[in-house]
């Protein structure tokens, strides 16, 4: 690759993940005409955080659904955002970008609409893996990717979230004892669900509409009623599928808690209410029924849920990244539960692939060269992969001529 184009499939399949402006010529004054675009591969804030120092001259992708739920997302948190992209991502539908052609394959993963690409110029061949998984609700999309890999990868940009060191070398997790499975967070949070007395609120991000159906289903298992936010209720409906859970499913009632009315209040955006008139509830509701509801609510609402008496004799679980509870709002919401004498557990399933199915997925593409990214360790990638060569950020290397190999 000429270091011109190697410059554009940084933006391409990288992303904005660094931290920083990312040193991009044209990318955030759009003078340079060579700058094909940028592909957001998911619609995680560490992928597209930096989307603002983009200039609007420069073509934007992503997946349909992943701008419709970072747009609905807008006006409930700052990092929502709404874009105007050039065109969609969809599954293995190459779509052409300057010099290059970008293939998205759908991929696993706790984020929703989130893509893998395949980006050609050149006779070159580099497959990105975004960030990726094989054990959530679409893990036969990691099956799939496998047993019909794209051919002839000359470079993969590999994720490697669980490559990670401890005290005695490598290992798969990190704060994470294990990679467990969605299904294995719906059986055990049902369990939860059957053992506790009052009510159990999971608090989970309300993009992650993996957990959103897992934590539906368990309901459903353990015979409760599952008890949304608004802002779940909105991203569903933003996304038009009706398969997954919302107002009207059976089973399902929705919370509308302090702070998103007063946001709606102050916005004068009342219309927000209207399709959830049928099934909202008030907190008399919750806590008269308190033994039979399962809320998935956000972690600002713990404070009025425990004021209200809704969660006595129930339960919190953390159903995101336990590196989370880590500083200091993490610590004092798990000290502010068991104060109240409700109980705190961790139940989650992490949005990344284990280094086993790592090292399926490298053995499935069989890459000329393997570059660790969205990793800690990527010292470690030598005792996990083969063919691997450490690529230092902003880093440009071309290929030796006439090789077909990049150097």
């Amino acid at each position: 690759m000429s270091t011109m184009s190697l410059d554009v499939v940084d933006a391409l399949a990288a992303g904005l993940e660094n931290s920083g402006s990312p040193a991009v010529p044209g990318l955030a004054d759009g003078s340079d005409p060579a700058l094909a675009g940028v592909i957001i591969s998911h619609p995680h804030l560490d992928h597209y955080g930096l989307i603002d120092q983009v200039h609007p001259s420069v073509p934007v992708y992503i997946g349909r659904e992943a701008s419709l739920l970072l747009a609905e997302a807008e006006f409930f948190s700052a990092a929502g955002v709404t874009l105007h992209p050039t065109g969609f991502l969809a599954h293995r539908v190459p779509i052409k970008v300057g010099a290059f052609t970008v293939t998205p394959y759908l991929a696993d993963h706790s984020g929703y609409d989130s893509y893998s690409l395949l980006v050609e110029a050149g006779g070159k061949r580099l497959f990105y893996t975004g960030d990726i998984r094989g054990h959530g609700r679409k893990a036969r999309l990691f099956e799939e990717l496998l047993a019909d890999p794209p051919k002839d990868i000359d470079v993969l940009l590999c994720e490697g979230t669980h490559v990670r060191a401890d005290d005695d070398g490598l290992a798969e997790s990190g704060v994470e004892e294990e990679v467990r499975s969605e299904k294995d967070v719906e059986l055990s949070l049902a369990q939860r669900m059957i053992d506790t007395e009052g009510a159990v609120m999971v608090i989970s991000s309300a993009q992650n509409i993996d957990r959103l159906v897992t934590v539906y289903r368990a309901c459903l298992r353990a015979g409760r009623t599952l008890v949304t936010d608004l802002y779940a209720a909105s991203i569903v409906a933003a996304l038009g599928r009706g398969t997954i859970p919302q107002p009207g499913f059976r089973n399902y009632k929705v919370y509308v808690p302090n702070r998103q009315r007063v946001r709606v209040k102050t916005t004068g955006e009342f219309d927000r209410m209207e399709m959830v008139t049928t099934c909202r509830i008030s907190a008399e509701w919750l806590a008269e029924h308190a033994g039979k509801i399962t809320l998935i609510q956000p972690s600002s609402a713990v404070a009025e849920l425990l004021r209200a008496g809704i969660l006595d004799r129930g339960m919190v679980v953390w159903s995101m990244w336990p590196g989370y509870l880590n500083d200091t709002s993490g610590r004092r919401l798990a000290d502010s539960v068991h104060a109240a004498d409700a109980l705190f557990a961790l139940d989650h399933s992490s949005g990344h692939a284990s280094v086993s199915d790592l090292q399926r997925l490298v053995q499935s593409l069989a890459p000329r060269m393997v570059v660790p990214i969205h990793t800690e360790a990527a010292e470690l990638f030598d005792g996990v992969f083969v063919n691997v060569r450490q690529r230092r950020d902003g880093e440009w290397w071309e290929s030796s001529p006439g090789s077909g190999t990049p150097a």
